[in-house]
């Protein structure tokens, strides 16, 4: 076990150690009222059931107490029990938590390289597993070693020579443990990295089935789950034969040899002298009592592994480099002006996907970022966003370098819509607002009014309270990226971003889009990815990317008037729409240049 693992996790139970010890003294009643039984029965059965001597009414006494300490005992167990787990139930609540707040101040790479089920594995799971270690192995552990404890102490009372041989146990278990802890380890380890794997793989099933089933794939899927699901299942195997051999099996032939033991040393003995009944009866039950504990730790001791493994888990997560959330409550809303300064950025060492970027937006100006799958643009939204860090070069908002700034603060006055718009679980009124106390139910119906979203979301059943499932799947996507461009104008953002966000709607909708964008844009710094360049003809600067390089800059109709990349690429999506247009200057060969371009691209 890693000790850096043990010390952590004791240092989550260090937290209630008033109410453990609390626990542990309340265990210790119960246990020594339970081990008082067979004394008080070797009492009454030496002192007061003799032939010579049949004292009724002391024999009713010791009854009486033989039965009040076994109702102690019972009260006392349940009051154990309830502390212990009630505590473990807190010590597991405050560990989600930190796992909670630490995954948001994770860098957005470890999440680029991660399968989503994994992560969810780690926070349910594997919280649950180091749960048991706390409610079950805990408390079997410490109950086991107070009663081995008073046990030992009740046989050296009765017959000191024949508990000594009885020490010899101790040693003989731990070594059996040591052993089984050895070999379980292994199989336990790759049982739970095999439950993370089917974790993200149904996590990615369910998400994707529509491709699935579409493509025929679900036999396919459904033997590469198997495949993980009989390697987990071999594991376990292997680990439950380790435990049945090292568990129960092996502690009840040892119990049952000592226990022939015992009776042959008191049989031996009575040969010489008389030998007490009572004696011989209480050490017979202390002695049985000695494997109960015994087994109950090997029973544990799978979930005590389990547990390790998944804290291990758990805290490799947590050690991973992350940085605070800072309150934004005193940030100033900045003016807006976004520049970029030579700036390179690679996302694998020494493969540049940016390459000496410099720009500028104003507040009011809009600025497109075009160009071919790969060229660099979403790299320069999350940039911005700071979502990772340049390599070289600097970024600033007005002047300021945004490394200087904490993530919250640099994102407080962004907005930003995705070309594939995600809707959380909740009513739509929760999804423009996201439970911001700022934006009131007025600001939310306007921001959906101003995108030309309320006439749709006024004609549903539950109105702005219609309650949407994950991923808002029974909407359409044009009325899902109304929503989230709802959701970005109702923070109201000095810059807002809009990552190719009117690609996946139809021409109708991104009417609607860009007459409610000419209105929202007004005094803000708007950057736009875009794929359709009919959407950006009012932009007033295009930059057109081609392998992490800007080739050129300027407006629609400058770039036109070039002739160059971006006059190919408009094209190419218009065809002879744009000479009607009026965006090309006159003899040029339409066809001629689509056929150059096609050949370029």
């Amino acid at each position: 076990m890693n000790p850096s693992t043990t010390r952590r996790l004791l240092g989550y139970a260090l937290v209630y150690k008033y109410r453990i010890v609390a626990a542990l003294l309340i265990l210790c009643c119960a246990v020594g009222a339970e081990l008082g039984g067979p004394y008080i029965t070797k009492t009454i059965i030496d002192k007061h059931l003799s032939i010579d001597e049949r004292d009724i009414g002391a024999v009713l006494r010791l009854l009486g107490l033989y039965m009040g300490l076994l109702l102690t005992a019972s009260v006392c167990n349940f009051t154990q029990s309830y502390l212990l787990q009630a505590t473990a139930l807190r010590i597991i609540k405050n560990m989600r938590i930190d796992l909670m707040r630490h995954i948001g101040r994770i860098p957005l790479k470890y999440f680029d390289n991660t399968p989503i089920g994994q992560v969810v594995s780690r926070i349910a799971n594997d919280t649950e597993a180091v749960r048991d270690l706390f409610m079950s192995f805990m408390a079997t552990f410490v109950v086991s070693l107070v009663q081995l404890a008073g046990i030992y102490t009740a046989l050296f009372i009765l017959d000191a020579r024949l508990a000594l041989y009885a020490l010899l146990l101790p040693p003989l278990f731990v070594v059996i443990m040591y052993v089984h802890l050895k070999y379980s380890k292994v199989f336990i380890t790759i049982m739970r990295a095999r439950l993370s794997d089917m974790n993200a793989m149904i996590n990615e099933s369910i998400v994707v089935m529509p491709i699935i089933q579409a493509f025929r794939r679900e036999k396919v899927t459904i033997e590469e789950f198997e495949v993980l699901n009989e390697d987990r299942y071999v594991n376990q195997v292997k680990q439950f034969r380790v435990f049945s051999l090292s568990s129960r099996n092996i502690v009840g032939t040892i119990g049952s040899l000592v226990t022939a033991y015992v009776v042959w040393y008191f049989g031996r003995e009575s040969l010489q002298t008389a030998i007490s009944f009572g004696v011989f009866y209480a050490f017979i039950d202390y002695m049985g009592r000695i494997f109960q504990p015994i087994i109950g730790i090997f029973d544990q001791l799978t979930n005590a592994q389990r547990a390790f493994v998944s804290a291990e888990k758990v805290f490799a997560i947590m050690d991973i480099e992350g940085k605070e959330v800072e309150d934004t409550a005193g940030v100033n809303r900045p003016e807006g002006v976004v520049k970029f300064d030579n700036v390179t950025f690679a996302y694998k060492e020494g493969e540049n996907v940016l390459k000496g970027i410099s720009f500028e937006a104003r507040r009011g100006e809009t600025v497109a970022l075009v160009g071919h799958t790969g060229s660099g643009k979403s790299s320069i939204m999350n940039l911005l966003l700071g979502f990772y860090e340049p390599q070289q070069g600097v970024i600033t908002i007005d002047g300021r370098d945004i490394s200087s700034f904490s993530k919250q603060a640099l994102r407080k006055h962004m907005g930003i819509v995705l070309q594939d718009p995600f809707l959380f679980a909740g009513d739509i009124k929760f999804n423009v607002s996201l439970y911001n106390k700022d934006i009131s139910i007025d600001r939310v119906k306007d921001a959906l009014r101003e995108v030309g979203a309320a006439s749709f979301i006024e004609q549903l059943p539950g109105g702005y309270d219609e309650q949407v499932v994950e991923r808002g799947s029974t909407l359409s996507s044009g009325q899902r990226q109304l929503i989230s461009f709802a959701r970005a104008l109702a923070f109201d953002p000095s810059i807002l971003i809009l990552d190719e966000a009117t690609a996946s709607i139809d021409s109708e909708t991104e009417g609607l889009i860009q007459q409610a964008l000419k209105v929202v844009s007004e005094g803000r710094t708007t950057l736009v990815i875009a794929h359709r360049l009919s959407t950006i003809r009012e932009a007033d600067q295009i930059l057109v990317l081609h392998r992490g390089e800007i080739v050129e800059r300027g407006n629609h109709r400058e770039l036109m008037a070039l002739q160059g990349r971006y006059f190919k690429m408009y094209q190419l999506q218009t065809g002879e729409q744009a000479s009607a247009a009026g965006d090309v200057p006159a003899g040029t060969d339409i066809a001629a240049n689509a056929a150059a371009a096609s050949k370029s691209m």
